[in-house]
């Protein structure tokens, strides 16, 4: 599916064959000012990564893929501009912090849009986009995880529904930091 977005921006999950532009965009978000607070990996751990990796993370999310979707956006020239994914986590299963999984969610993560793209409702046209796909495939929840200190987060997440479950996530070598979870249930 693809839409339109406010300002001509288009809104679409990736094709496994763009994984360069998933790299390019990734690799731009982990140099942000505030990717420390966003993101759980950094620039340094990341770049060194060879295109197998891209490749395969690509792919994994890419249309087709079963259980996660990437959706980017694109700006008027066609360069891409913002992304986010979300995976599928099933009842039963353990998440990637080692907290059970209850019921079939989706959950959101590597949300970014660049700088000088922020402010004109294109986060929330992908985030639109990213949740019917989730309710499409049938989760009952979704989720996002989100670092107590990113404010700017924190207020989209709740302005568009998201609250929090009462989760805390501690960050490993941060004793004095924690994410926390924030959650929207099926409509």
């Amino acid at each position: 599916m693809t839409t339109t977005a406010p300002g001509h921006y288009v809104i679409r999950p990736v094709r496994a064959e763009e994984w360069q532009a998933v790299k390019a965009l990734r690799l731009r978000a982990l140099q942000d000012p505030i990717a420390h607070l966003a993101f759980l990996e950094t620039y340094k751990d990341i770049v060194a990564k060879p295109d197998s990796y891209w490749q395969e993370r690509t792919a994994k999310a890419a249309v087709g893929a079963a259980d996660a979707r990437q959706f980017i956006a694109e700006g008027p020239d066609g360069e891409w501009v913002g992304s986010l994914t979300v995976f599928v986590e099933e009842a039963g299963t353990t998440d990637w912090a080692g907290f059970p999984v209850e019921r079939r969610q989706g959950h959101i993560v590597g949300v970014y849009v660049r700088p000088e793209h922020r402010g004109c409702g294109l986060t929330e046209v992908l985030f639109d986009e990213a949740l019917q796909w989730a309710w499409d495939v049938g989760v009952e929840r979704v989720r996002l995880i989100v670092h107590e200190n990113n404010g700017r987060a924190l207020r989209f997440y709740q302005r568009i529904g998201f609250r929090p479950s009462g989760v805390t996530v501690p960050l490993e070598g941060h004793p004095d930091e924690s994410e926390l979870e924030y959650v929207l249930e099926r409509p």
